[in-house]
This record gives structure tokens, C-alpha cells and sequence, in this order.
């Protein structure tokens, strides 16, 4: 399994411009593939405990709500936040950040939260986020 075309692009575009986290409810073991690709921005997650036989036995959860408290912690830190994200485990985080985006959500999502800008592009969440952080589109 690989990046969503056009990510590796965004997310290397993005790492020059500002500090990148992924914030995310999968598990390390499961996500690090992926971070690999994407030349390993600073991922926060959950954690699976494996025995020595590689058999998953256990899983530990960060926190509930670990998006929206991270995206507070960082405020907290004076950092101007931009969030993008596509589902309902998102949407607290959204609404924490100074500015918080959509990015290709399934269809009913958007009428339940409007106050969120929806892109369907890495170009248009480029623009969201050049516009809101003030970061320069081209370099």
C-alpha cells in the first residue's frame, strides 16, 4: 500500500515551508510503511504490543481525543495550526486549529460540518494552506 498519488509531492512541498505532524488514530506497526514513503514526517499515533512470536497482544491507546489535545498542546506552544482531515475522527481537531480543512471527504460529512472548507486536491489544500499559514506556494 502506498501514498495517495500526489502526497509525497504535498507533504515534501509542506516540510519546506513549516513543521509537519500526522496526527492519526492507526498504530505505528501499522503506519510505518507509509511514513517511510512520505520520508518520515513526525507521526503520532497508538501503539500495538507484540510478543516475541510477532502475535499482537495488547494495544495502548495515546489518549481519547488525541488529536484535539495535541493541536491545543501545540497552541499552547504558540504555533500557528493547519489541520486537514477527511473523516468524523477529525473534526474536534479541525475546530481546535486556527484554520482546519477537509480533504476529500465522503459526501455527507460537509453538510454535518460546513464550517470546514472542503478540497478534493492536493493543489487546492496547497492554496488552503499557503493562504492561512502565509506560506509561499512556490519557492
Amino acid at each position: 500500500m502506498g501514498p495517495l498519488e500526489g502526497a509525497v509531492d504535498f507533504v515534501a512541498w509542506l516540510r519546506e515551508r513549516c513543521q509537519v505532524i500526522i496526527l492519526s488514530d492507526t498504530f505505528y506497526q501499522f503506519a510505518q510503511p507509509l511514513m517511510r514513503q512520505l520520508g518520515f514526517p513526525t507521526l503520532l499515533c497508538n501503539q500495538l504490543e507484540i510478543d516475541q512470536t510477532g502475535r499482537i497482544v495488547n494495544y495502548h491507546m495515546r489518549m481519547q481525543n488525541q488529536k484535539k489535545h495535541s493541536v491545543a498542546a501545540f497552541k499552547s506552544l504558540n504555533f500557528h495550526v493547519l489541520a486537514a482531515g477527511d473523516a468524523y475522527n477529525d473534526t474536534a481537531m479541525l475546530g481546535e486549529a486556527h484554520a482546519g480543512f477537509f480533504f476529500c471527504p465522503p459526501d455527507h460529512l460537509p453538510k454535518e460540518f460546513p464550517q470546514f472548507p472542503v478540497t478534493k486536491t492536493y493543489g487546492e489544500l496547497q492554496a488552503r494552506f499557503a493562504q492561512a499559514g502565509n506560506l509561499q506556494i512556490a519557492r
